[in-house]
């Protein structure tokens, strides 16, 4: 197992979810550079530290102990991580407070460092929400591989936290340091909304949803078919976001009993008022989770899903993989999974490796709908 060494700490350290001979690491040059700069700067065990968007938990665990810090992030597996690599290292899991980034930060802060988020709208979230929770004196600073840090981010800084000074690149990473200045109370542009014609739907989506500003094509191509069922049936939406595929389901089965389940928190906050506002108090379980993982087998008739070709900046159908394979066993025999999917990603072929029956219900020139039977 990789070794993560700084001048604060030595750790084995894991990525979430994990894969048996995971060719990543939970931490890179930009998490060692944000940490060896706190350590030449001085860290005071009195200061109270903000963290955003630490992936994994490397700087959390690093820090865990040495002053009082707050981790917030948009990732439920990252909080998964970061609970996992603390047990790991034999490090108090009191030590670090964790925060969803659905809630405000309550400071004073006299340290801020960030990760710079791949979704800028998240970015611009965080810096908002900072206002007046700076304490006099307080260092922001930002960072990022310099391949993932776009001018904007520096930006976003500057109009929201003050002047910005970007270092030198080491090892290919690079550091923002900003100056806080008093400025007048930001006003948030999100949630944004957009509406929908069929289902006729306005739907809310705050910063970190994917494909915030209008519906994404895939599920666009998937909402004419969605199955419909009039008697009572227990679906998930796997992978929700703002939970437009749950809502639709639900609208047109009256009797069916949902769960929606997204790692994002910001969606699955999207997803509880879009379900509100088109739903009233119909119950529904709508929920932050590592997929359906803890869902019990057997517990599930129809699982419907536009699953996620990346994790952060990385490309791969790992996680589809993994949704299909908690699908499975969450089914009962004879329950269906209902999927979207680019036509290049093969997942007809895939999901044949895991159910008995896999049929192509719609296909347009991008996508393919499949339906997969247990």
């Amino acid at each position: 197992m990789p070794i993560f060494t700084t001048p604060f700490a030595s750790l084995e350290l894991l990525r979430q979810p994990h894969q048996p001979n995971e060719p990543l690491q939970a931490f890179d040059a930009a998490d060692e550079y944000l940490l060896n700069h706190l350590h030449e700067q001085g860290l005071r065990a009195e200061d109270s530290l903000l963290l955003l968007n630490d992936s994994f938990g490397a700087l959390a665990c690093s820090l865990a102990g040495r002053c009082r810090v707050t981790s917030s992030s948009d990732s439920h597996l990252g909080f998964i991580a970061l609970e996992n690599n603390l047990a790991g290292n034999g490090l108090d899991r009191d030590a670090v407070r964790f925060l969803p980034s659905s809630e405000t930060p309550q400071g004073p802060f006299d340290w801020v460092l960030i990760r710079v988020p791949k979704t800028l709208a998240l970015l611009e979230e965080q810096l908002i929400r900072l206002h007046g929770q700076l304490a006099p004196g307080a260092r922001v600073v930002a960072a990022a591989m310099v391949k993932h840090l776009p001018r904007a981010a520096g930006d976003l800084l500057e109009q929201y936290i003050g002047p910005v000074q970007a270092s030198l690149a080491v090892k290919k990473a690079r550091l923002l340091l900003a100056t806080p200045e008093a400025k007048a109370a930001p006003h948030s542009p999100y949630p944004t909304r957009y509406r929908l014609d069929k289902p006729a739907l306005e739907l809310i989506n705050h910063a970190n949803v994917f494909c915030r500003d209008g519906l994404d094509i895939g599920t666009r191509a998937f909402l004419p078919h969605l199955p419909r069922h009039l008697d009572a049936r227990r679906v998930a939406d796997l992978g929700c976001g703002n939970g437009v595929l749950g809502i639709a389901y639900a609208l047109g089965s009256p009797q069916a009993q949902l769960t929606l389940v997204d790692e994002s928190y910001m969606a699955v906050q999207s997803a509880r008022e879009n379900w509100a506002a088109a739903l009233g108090e119909r119950p529904a379980t709508i929920r932050a989770g590592d997929g359906l993982a803890e869902q019990p087998a057997g517990s599930l008739d129809l699982v419907l899903c536009n699953p996620p070709f990346h994790q952060q900046q990385v490309v791969g159908d790992f996680l589809a993989w993994r949704m299909f394979q908690q699908a499975r066993a969450a089914l009962v025999t004879g329950g269906e999974l209902w999927i979207v999917g680019n036509r290049h990603l093969g997942y007809h072929a895939k999901l044949a490796r895991l159910f008995r029956g896999v049929e192509q219900v719609a296909a347009n020139p991008k996508f393919v709908v499949l339906k997969a039977s247990k």
